[in-house]
């Protein structure tokens, strides 16, 4: 994005030229260029701006214009085959049959073209529905507003555990760190300063430097905007990779393959049959090119891709329903293979709220419940409760010594925590305990700090007591605060801390460690002196009062362990792949329930090579202090032993991985664009039971797109058959073919819509995952697409000849005299292809419940195929007996008795499927 267009930042060179040197300038020159000062930009300036240079997000593949969108509609095999049958019928004079099928082409790309659009549409929502937030001084006030409308010149403010919003010259910094993980693959914090630096320098040494979508890994800072949106350093790496070429699903590939072989199966049944007829029989021409017509109708499952999309599109809105927003509608199919999950662990496995859940204090050790930053809690000791008092001074301290605090956001106004989540965690303690932060910082008014460094390893704050006194709280790594403490609190009296003592406190320490908690130590020093309240530094950490320990971990989220749980029955491996320690990932594992004992490490990852890696890949479910690079290899060796591997990610980095698995997940919450923009699926909650759920929802999909199949393709197969087999007896055409298209297209085609939501089989995460290279038409359903065209064709074929032929047949009379029929019985052509196109329509019913059958759904399972069934059979009635239907179909009335004809024939039809069913079930899979 250019921000030429802006009189304010006119001279700055075009986004991603090389020679931007935001970096190398000084800071008065960088204010000047861009239009701005350390007080930030006015509101109306920043609007202004915004208007000029456009919102502060990577913009996407432009997508598909609608004008693609709908010449792709007329991509496939099928749908020519009906426009050529449209042209032909209407050179030849059948204007009305013509014109009928040229609707339904017309209705079936029109159908794709919304669906698709929609699809394309869902896309450009995805920036609104992960939105993050950014803390800006507009107007001399901070205000935090959505960082889409940051621009060039904007004053923002990090700190500890904030995702950089844009590209920006660091102003002022306070032991600022940052994890450049996300753009350069450092999985080492970064130090950053204010300062000028060479031109030349690195993009990863620029120290100066805040980029889009790291992470603050320490301290706080000021910095000023200079770029936005996809002239960021990791939007030009978003631009670079939406070149890559996007893959088809195995089921994409099936739907054009099958579109081809049904188009090449009319071709070559039309060219047997109007062969036979001119040849061997006397057939008119005219007649015998109605018959290729009629088939060629009949073959194509006219209504199949319209089903497709839709079902297709309803499965991608359930899921977003349950936070997983799908960018291809095919993948939501592809997630039904899928037989190896590699997740991340922070905040997917875990809530990513550090909780506090012991405390070691006065002696003893104390347990804290509750999660998140959820400050209902209680402390107990050895399970039995207790008063907070009994840790009060721990967690005072684990309160004042802090820099964590409580905002709001722009956008609803909540009150949310802003700080590194350690320190969020001690503050949520605190309140559980009984504090309230503004109360205890009235009471206890901060009058100096010294930071926190990383060779430090501690930090330290001066206060004003109630009394009048000062006192200084200590927090960090317990071995070094312990260090400098000669003295311990015990049941509110200040006793000498002994070496006895000393080792218990360090063993303490050791085992908290051990259970994968997160330590840290606390202590005090009452009665600082003057020249350290004024100017306190590290002289001031001496002779300190050791308070006890807080362990925190991030807990695993409540329902992950019945997602994985239920992963593993279905046959779904789940591996972890984290940056966390191997301590720590083994613990989170054991609680989530994975079921490795065994860990690998990245260096020890990258010591192996390929061959052993791919020896020990599938028995190992935990890999620790890994990078993104560890990921892609590991995904690659999966993949080729021939797995179906959905990847989760994040970074910048992780991109690779995502795009190149087979269903790539983007964390919605956490994940930067470069890698949504690269994935199949973003999870807007960050969850793993979302993936669960997803999984889920794909094998539901895959399952209703092979039942609405089945029952198409085996209409299909039935008019095929029928009209076949009319020629072949010289009954000529049995079903014209506009009756034929609005069977496919209406009384069919509904139904089949409305098995798109039909409720998943109770046993759908009990089976084993499809292979990638099982179809959607297996051995079983080209068995049942066989037999119900063969059985429909037994029992509707006799409607035909009894109402054409039926005087002709011996006993004519008298069977007409046994059932009623009035002595003015006339049968005809017209009647005859009546009975046959209604028998058609009542036959969908038994259709419906065979198929459905064996997925153990009952009739009413699906309340909307119900009501889709009498639609279709009430739409049927009014072609019937209305004039309009009698004209446009060229049907008659039926009375009472062709009716019982027609329930007679469905009777037999539906003996004949029982038994075929059962016969199936001897001899396929259930599925």
């Amino acid at each position: 994005m250019a921000h030429s267009t802006d009189p304010a930042v006119s001279s700055k060179p075009a986004s991603g030229d090389p020679n931007t040197d935001w970096h190398s300038r000084p800071l008065e020159e960088v204010y000047e260029e861009l239009g701005s000062s350390a007080a930030g930009l006015e509101p109306s300036e920043a609007r202004d701006r915004l208007a000029r240079v456009g919102p502060n997000e990577i913009e996407g593949e432009e997508g598909t214009s609608p004008l693609r969108i709908l010449a792709e509609q007329y991509s496939s095999a099928l749908i020519w085959v009906l426009i050529v049958a449209a042209g032909v019928m209407a050179a030849v004079g059948h204007t009305i049959d013509a014109a009928v099928i040229a609707g339904i082409v017309v209705f079936i790309t029109l159908f794709g073209f919304a669906q698709d659009y929609r699809a394309e549409r869902s896309i450009a929502a995805l920036q609104e529905l992960s939105t993050t937030y950014a803390l800006v001084r507009r107007g001399g006030e901070k205000v935090e507003l959505d960082a889409t409308k940051l621009v060039p010149g904007d004053v923002v403010f990090v700190e500890s555990g904030d995702i950089v919003p844009a590209d920006a010259r660091v102003v002022s910094e306070s032991n600022l760190s940052v994890d450049e993980a996300a753009l350069t693959g450092e999985s080492v914090g970064v130090s950053k300063e204010a300062g000028v630096v060479e031109r030349e320098v690195a993009l990863a040494e620029r120290e100066n430097m805040l980029y889009k979508n790291t992470v603050i890994a320490r301290g706080s800072a000021s910095a000023v905007v200079v770029e936005t949106g996809s002239a960021s350093e990791v939007g030009q790496i978003a631009t670079a990779l939406e070149s890559a070429e996007e893959r088809d699903t195995p089921f994409q590939t099936e739907m054009d393959r099958l579109g081809k072989i049904i188009a090449v199966g009319v071709i070559a049944v039309v060219a047997i049959i109007a062969l036979a007829e001119l040849v061997v029989g006397d057939t008119e021409p005219l007649q015998v090119f109605l018959t290729a017509v009629g088939i060629a109708v009949s073959a194509v499952p006219e209504g199949l891709p319209a089903v497709v999309t839709l079902s297709l599109a309803l499965g991608a809105r359930r899921m977003a329903e349950k936070n997983a927003l799908v960018r291809r509608l095919p993948i939501v199919e592809a997630l039904g293979s899928v037989d190896v999950i590699c997740t991340d662990k922070t905040g997917t496995l875990t809530e990513e709220e550090m909780t506090v859940t012991r405390i070691a204090a006065n002696g003893e050790q104390y347990e804290v419940s509750g999660t998140g930053y959820d400050i209902e809690g209680a402390f107990r000791r050895d399970g039995s409760p207790v008063d907070s008092s009994r840790v009060a001074e721990v967690l005072r301290c684990g309160m004042l010594c802090n820099n964590a605090d409580i905002g709001t956001r722009e956008a609803d106004a909540e009150r949310t925590y802003l700080g590194d989540p350690t320190e969020i965690a001690l503050f949520v303690a605190a309140q559980k305990g009984g504090f309230d932060h503004r109360e205890l910082t009235d009471e206890y008014p901060r009058l100096g700090e010294v930071d926190f460094t990383s060779a430090r390893k501690r930090m330290t704050t001066v206060h004003r007591t109630p009394d009048g006194d000062t006192v200084a709280y200590t927090k960090g790594a317990p071995e070094t605060v312990l260090e400098r403490c000669d003295r311990e609190l015990v049941d509110g009296r200040i006793v000498d801390l002994t070496d006895e003592r000393r080792a218990e406190i360090n063993a303490q320490n050791e085992a908290f460690a051990e259970d994968a908690l997160r330590v840290m130590g606390f202590a005090f020093r009452p009665n600082v002196p003057d020249s350290q309240v004024e100017a306190p530094d590290e002289d001031l950490e001496r002779g300190l009062v050791f308070l006890g320990l807080q362990g925190m971990l991030d807990p695993p989220r409540p329902e992950v362990p019945g997602a994985i749980a239920g992963c593993l029955d279905a046959g779904i491996d789940v591996v972890m792949i984290t940056g966390d320690n191997a301590v720590t990932a083994r613990a989170v594992g054991t609680e989530v329930g994975l079921r490795s004992a065994q860990v690998i490490t990245g260096p020890e990852l990258e010591a192996m090579d390929d061959e052993e890696l791919a020896a020990v890949v599938e028995d190992v479910d935990i890999f620790a202090r890994t990078s993104p690079e560890h990921k892609t290899r590991i995904l690659q060796t999966l993949q080729e032993k021939g797995h179906t591997v959905a990847m989760t990610g994040d970074g910048v980095n992780d991109a690779p991985a995502v795009k190149n698995a087979d269903v790539g997940v983007a964390m919605g919450i956490r994940g930067t664009d470069v890698t949504e923009q690269a994935s199949d699926i973003v999870l807007l909650d960050d969850n793993f039971a979302t993936i669960r759920d997803a999984v889920q929802g794909g094998r539901r999909i895959f399952d209703n797109v092979r039942k609405f199949v089945n029952y198409l393709l085996s209409g299909n197969g039935g008019e095929v058959t029928m009209i076949f087999t009319g020629s072949m007896a010289g009954l000529g055409l049995v079903i014209t073919p506009i009756q034929i298209l609005w069977i496919n297209v209406v009384t069919d085609g509904i139904p089949a819509v409305t098995m798109g939501v039909d409720p998943a089989a109770d046993d759908i995460m009990e089976r084993r995952p499809r292979p990638p290279e099982e179809g959607v038409i297996t051995r079983r359903i080209v068995a049942s697409i066989v037999g119900i065209a063969l059985f429909m064709t037994v029992c509707l074929l006799p409607l035909f000849t009894l109402n054409y032929y039926g005087e002709l047949i011996p006993g004519y009379d008298v069977t007409g005299a046994l059932l009623g029929w009035s002595p003015g019985y006339e049968v005809s052509r017209e009647l005859a292809q009546t009975m046959v196109f209604t028998g058609f329509v009542v036959f969908e019913i038994v259709r419906i419940q065979a198929i459905r059958f064996r997925y153990g759904l009952g009739i009413l399972s699906n309340g909307w195929l119900v009501l889709a069934v009498l639609v279709a059979l009430t739409l049927q009635l009014l072609v019937l007996y209305t004039s309009a239907g009698q004209l446009l179909f060229g049907v008659e009335p039926l009375a009472l008795v062709h009716w019982a004809q027609i329930a007679v024939a469905a009777a037999l039809f539906t003996l004949l499927m029982a038994v075929f069913v059962n016969v199936q079930d001897r001899y396929f899979d259930r599925y």
